[in-house]
Formats: C-alpha cells, structure tokens, sequence
C-alpha cells in the first residue's frame, strides 16, 4: 500500500480493461488535436523554438500517468507558466538563442527537482501561502500581459517587453512597421476563433448535435484555423510576403540530456523556479481538486508534488519547457471520458507522431495564428470583476490583489505574485496580531453565549468571559494581555476571568508565556483566571507545562459550566456576608 501511495498508477492499473481503454484513446485523439497547435502557441510565447513545445508534450503526460492522482489532468506547457518562464530568462540570455534553450531546459528541470522535494517532505501546504484573491490577481494580470505580447505577432511588428510599459512602448514604436497581410491574417484568426468560443456550441446545439459533441468540437476550433492558414499561406506563398511563418522544426523525437551544471546560472534560475513550481502547483492541483470533485474521486496534494515535478524532470531531459496541468486541456480531456491517467500516456503517443510526421507541414504556420490562439486562450483568465467582488468582501484582500495586479502589469510576473505572497503574508499577520475578542454573557433561558454589544445577554459584575475568536501566538500575545487587564482595569468589582478558548486552535511558547504572565498579575490583583471549552489538542500541550498547576482558577469544559459555577460561588460568598447581590441584563 506503502509503495502504491508514491506509484499510483498500480491502483487503477490492475482495474484496466478494453473499455476504459477505448474511453482513454478517444479523449486522447481529442486532446491531441487540441494540444498541438498550444504547445507550439506556448513555445512561442515563452521566446523559444516552437519544437521545445512538442517536446515538453510527451515524456511529461507518461510521467505523469504514471506518478500523477488526477485521473483527468492534461499536463503540459500553459500560458502562465509559459510567460514567467520568459520573465526569468529575461537578461539571461536572448530569446531564441542556444543559452536561452539551456536556461528553459534548466528551469523544467529545477521545477523538478523542487517539487518532488516538496512532496517528499509534504510541503503542499506551503502554497497556502498564496491566497486566492492574490492568484486571482495575478492570472488576471498575466492575462493582460500575455495577450497583449502577442499583439506584435497580430501585427506583424517586433517589439518586446515582459511588462505592459514596455510593450505598449515597443508596439507604438513600431506602428510604422505594421505589416497589413499579417494584420488581416491575425485578426481573421482572432475572429473567427471568439465566434466559435461563443457561437459555435450554441449553433450545434440548434441542428442536434449534443452537448458533450458540441462542446469538443467548439473548443477544437483551433486545430481548423491551424490547417486552414497554413494552407493559405502555404498556397498562396505569404511567407516571401513578409508574413512570419513559424519556420523549420526539427522532425524526430528529441534525445534524452542533463541539464547544465553552471552553478552560477543555477543560482540566478533559482528564485524563478520556484516562484514557476509553486504557482504551477497551485493551477494543477486546483484543477485536479475541481475534476476529481464531479466524479467523487480523490487526489492527494502532497503526491501531485511528486506527479508534476517528474513531469517537469522529463520536460528538462527531454528538451521542453516548464509544464503543469492546464485548465483547458483538462476539461476537453474530462468531458471527453477520460477515466484514468492512461489518456495522457495516449496523448503523449499521438503528440510524438505529429512531432515525427508533420513538422514539415507546421513550418509555413503564420505565427499571427498562434497569436491568435494564445489571446483567445488567456481571455478567460481576464477576471476584472473579481476586484469589484474583492473590495466589497475585504479591503485588506483587495490592497493585495490590487498590488499584484499592477505590479505583474508594470514590473514583472515575478515582482507582482512576490508583493502578493508578501502583502497577503503580512496583512494576515496583522489581522491576527489584534484578534477579534469580545465579553460574552448568557443569552436569557439558555446554554449560549453572545457578545454582550450585540445581543441582551445576562452578565455579572464579579464574572467577565472573554472569547478571543483567534489561535494565540507570537504575534497576538501581547495584545491578549493587554485586552485582559483592560478588561479588569474597567470593572473593578471582578473576581474572575474566563478566557472562552472555542475558536483557539494553537497556543504557541509565547502565548504560553502571555497567559502565565497574565495568571500572575490577576492573583497580585485579587482575581482569578479561568480556561473554558479548550481544544483537545490544545489541552495535551497544556498539560505538558506547569500553566494548569499554577493556574489560579479552573478549567471547564463549557462555558455554561463556568458561567453556572462561578456565579453560584459568588452568590453564595454574597448570601454569607449578607450583601445583596443582582444578576441581571
């Protein structure tokens, strides 16, 4: 079971047979189709030969077959990742050129490398780190930027720039150059491929077809504005008319190579690999999760780790680029019958024949046409609504988002998503350093508690419960001692304090500290300190240390139970020095 855990392809291997099969292959073809004209789209967009495309569409679907738990999950290049692979190769080396290669070939690699590490030590969890409202902000930024990269392609003009500064500067430097045959080519493209996005189902739909057939057909667009311009500008000799044709690819397999060695070059890689295997990570693993949910399957994170960064280790030895699961690509495959990873290993096959036979052909491929398919490809990542729904819920979400997005649009993909890590990091850390807290008291008749300023609740002057509605940490420590002893500075007939512990998952070495410090200056001042509804495991820790033994007060298990006991003991000490005594609203 141990051994099926890291290999999971031996649990659904042994329930193998000819129909699932037939299911596989076709999603196989489908996606096959599909995936071509992307991984020659990516390439491109990454600045590298479009041949590192195809190529980083074939050992790493067997990979991940064989090491992956998503059953559906496409692998292979995305625009995303495509561009921050460009970013962390700019000022390394010139695109297109052999040190570029080297740079890509070496960035899969150390993907690689540093997600299987992660999923050996189980470190998923660490791309909690980046909130939704941050990679939402930044695959909207990414979005903007990767369609707005391709407009030089649209136009037929160079012009560079990995932000929207520079390439708004490039292009309108350029408009000189515009080139009108690549202008109609591309936008002829853009056109008919946004009419099929939206009006192709629809019309299928109308004359019968049915809704799955519909939907592949749609989303197989592409592959037909693929063939139709290549013929034309094949037929019709454009490339000596100036339209920018992809060129010569290499036909063949590519061979099996180490990446570099430099460890100079290692280090300057570094951050970008990572900043590429977390973010891919999260795209992949997010689409796994969505899939697997409508079949009531399950994929392990920790292990999709693994599944991606062998995924990547093929792509570097293999010659690709950085891949992860592409949202897409996965739901053709999905909606398509695939029931088990063997679709990626077919798709990988039918990947590696078109590499053998129709390299000849793809050489007169107007690049305007992959430009088209990349900008129609990255609209739907465009989520600007999401600002607006952002900043109704939560400013300090939305400060985050916000500065990922510009930073992605104005600086760099790196710079936007390390600000967004960074704000959400702090933003969070300062929320939690003044936890919500609030004097509770006994909702008339019953066993709950509320926050006294909200609701007409029973309270006592010599009984204060206090919900901190926050774990206890470094970070809040100080401020619970000072939330306490206000408390006790405001009423100064308090006998005791109970701290209601319900929504306190952790309490850490300072925080420990905190409450021992708090303990001892309410016995110095006549009060007593009591812990009610504590966790489980928060309890085992406690137990470890002297903080119960010293404690001056008592630990129950209900807030009612404090409530009931510690007003019954004041009445009663009341009664004997016959001192009335009220309870009341």
């Amino acid at each position: 079971m141990k051994v099926a855990r890291y290999l999971p392809f031996l649990q659904w291997l042994p329930e193998y047979n000819r129909s699932v099969c037939v299911s596989d292959a076709l999603a196989a073809v489908i996606v096959t189709i599909m995936l071509i004209p992307q991984s020659l789209a990516y390439a491109l967009l990454a600045g590298l030969p479009p041949q590192v495309g195809l190529y980083a569409s074939i050992l790493p679907l067997i990979l991940y077959a064989l090491f992956g738990t998503s059953r559906t999950l496409s692998v292979g290049p995305v625009a995303v990742i495509a561009l921050m692979t460009a970013a962390a190769l700019d000022g390394i080396a010139v695109p297109g050129s052999p040190e570029y290669l080297v740079g890509a070939i070496l960035l899969a690699v150390m993907s690689g490398l540093i997600l299987v590490v992660m999923g050996l030590l189980r470190l998923g969890f660490l791309a909690n780190f980046l909130s939704h409202p941050v990679i939402s902000g930044f695959i909207t930024a990414s979005g903007i930027v990767i369609a707005a990269s391709q407009l030089k392609h649209i136009l037929g003009v160079d012009a560079d720039g990995h932000n929207l500064i520079e390439l708004g500067r490039g292009l309108f430097g350029q408009r000189h150059a515009i080139h009108w045959p690549t202008v109609l080519m591309g936008v002829g493209t853009l056109a008919f491929l946004m009419l099929c996005r939206k009006r192709l189902k629809p019309l299928l739909k109308r004359f019968g077809a049915g809704e799955r057939l519909a939907d592949i057909v749609s989303k197989s667009a592409p592959i037909l504005a693929v063939m139709v311009t290549t013929l034309v500008t094949w037929g019709l000799g454009l490339a000596q008319q100036g339209v920018k044709v992809v060129g010569h690819v290499p036909a063949g397999l590519p061979d099996l190579s180490l990446p570099s060695m430099d460890p100079g070059l290692w280090r300057e890689l570094f951050v970008g690999a990572l900043l590429i295997s977390i973010v891919g990570f999260v795209e992949s693993v997010s689409v796994g999760q969505t899939l697997a949910a409508k079949r009531r399957q399950h994929i392990d994170p920790d292990q999709e780790l693994i599944g991606l960064g062998m995924a990547n280790l093929g792509a570097g030895t293999s010659g690709g680029m950085p891949v992860t699961g592409g949202f897409s690509r996965s739901v053709v495959n999905f909606d398509a019958g695939a029931e088990t990873p063997a679709a990626g290993a077919f798709t990988a096959v039918g990947i590696a024949l078109a590499t053998v036979t129709l390299t000849p052909a793809i050489a007169f491929l107007p690049k305007a046409t992959l430009a088209a398919a990349i900008i129609v490809a990255v609209s739907t990542l465009i989520d600007l609504k999401a600002l607006v729904r952002t900043w109704r819920y939560s400013a300090v979400d939305f400060v985050a988002m916000l500065a990922t997005i510009v930073l992605t649009l104005t600086y760099s993909v790196e710079a936007g998503i390390l600000a967004g890590v960074g704000l959400s990091v702090g933003l969070f850390m300062y929320r939690t350093s003044r936890p919500h807290s609030a004097v509770v008291g006994r909702v008339p008749g019953t066993e709950h508690f509320r926050n006294v300023q909200r609701h007409q609740v029973e309270t006592h002057p010599r009984v204060a419960m206090l919900r901190v509605d926050e774990s206890l940490y470094f970070a809040n420590a100080r401020f619970l001692e000072e939330c306490v002893m206000d408390l006790v500075s405001r009423q100064p007939a308090l006998q005791d304090v109970v701290l209601v512990c319900a929504a306190v998952n952790l309490i850490d070495a300072s925080a420990l500290e905190s409450l021992e410090a708090i303990n001892e200056r309410l016995r110095d001042s006549g009060v007593r300190l009591h812990l009610t509804e504590v966790k489980g495991p928060v309890m085992d820790r406690l137990g470890k240390t002297d903080l119960l033994k010293d404690l001056s007060g008592r630990v129950f298990l209900s807030a009612y139970e404090a409530w009931e006991a510690l007003t019954h003991e004041t009445l009663v000490k009341a009664e004997s020095k016959s001192v009335p005594l009220a309870v009341g609203p």
